[in-house]
């Protein structure tokens, strides 16, 4: 059987259909970088907002819940001494004195937003408590779901909060962490020293993200609160 070949393509220099076969693997390579892109785009879980930045408070409206009483905010606990070379406040197991200190300033932070309706409780471990102590200027409840935060922490949550009161937690890397996956954020950094997740309550009892905020950018944000 004879092959039958194409005279147009005879015609055609080597160069020139070496250019036009180029062309053609080159935009079936763009074409599925963008698909790719866009499933990406679809499938990559979001990231939480940083309310630290440009008016993400008012914007999230993290302020307007805050009034409302619909927060809950999950604070991990000031600086270990025994992952630290900072002179310690307490007990090897508790916060360093620079913890401390970052936490008093969280304190003066979440005055200034106003805790005329909000409940703070504690888990029970020294690094905890003496985080709540120092926030707060006074021994704190303690809750030992807290700490032991595996299978219930929503429910635990949920179940704590009363209607149209904030309530501040003071906890651990890792519930923050079970906390956010559970919330759909399953790509999240562990959480900051005395950062906090903040999120809302309604009346539906579903909790919303709304956000986290690292304690350095508390002043700055709060300077700017409308």
């Amino acid at each position: 059987m004879k092959t039958v070949l194409n005279p147009a393509a005879l015609n055609k220099p080597s160069g020139v259909l070496d250019s036009a076969r180029f062309k053609k693997l080159a935009l079936s390579a763009i074409i599925t970088l963008v698909l790719a892109l866009i499933m990406g785009f679809f499938w990559w879980p979001k990231s939480l907002t940083n309310l630290g930045t440009d008016d993400k408070m008012t914007t999230s409206g993290a302020y307007s819940s805050w009034e409302a009483g619909d927060v809950v905010m999950l604070v991990r606990h000031a600086e270990r001494c025994d992952r630290s070379s900072h002179p310690c406040l307490g007990p090897a197991d508790g916060i360093t004195r620079v913890g401390s200190d970052t936490a008093v300033e969280l304190g003066k932070a979440l005055r200034t937003l106003g805790m005329s309706k909000t409940d703070v409780l504690t888990s029970p471990l020294h690094r905890t408590a003496q985080t709540a102590f120092s926030m707060m200027g006074k021994a704190i409840v303690e809750q030992e779901w807290l700490v032991n935060c595996e299978q219930s922490m929503i429910n635990d949550i949920v179940a704590h909060k009363i209607a149209h009161r904030n309530l501040v937690l003071v906890t651990h890397s890792g519930c923050i962490g079970n906390l956010e996956k559970k919330l759909g954020f399953t790509h999240t950094p562990t959480a900051e020293y005395t950062s906090a997740l903040l999120i809302s309550i309604g009346p539906d009892h579903q909790p919303k993200p709304l956000g986290y905020m690292n304690v350095q950018d508390w002043q700055a944000t709060l300077d700017k609160k409308p």
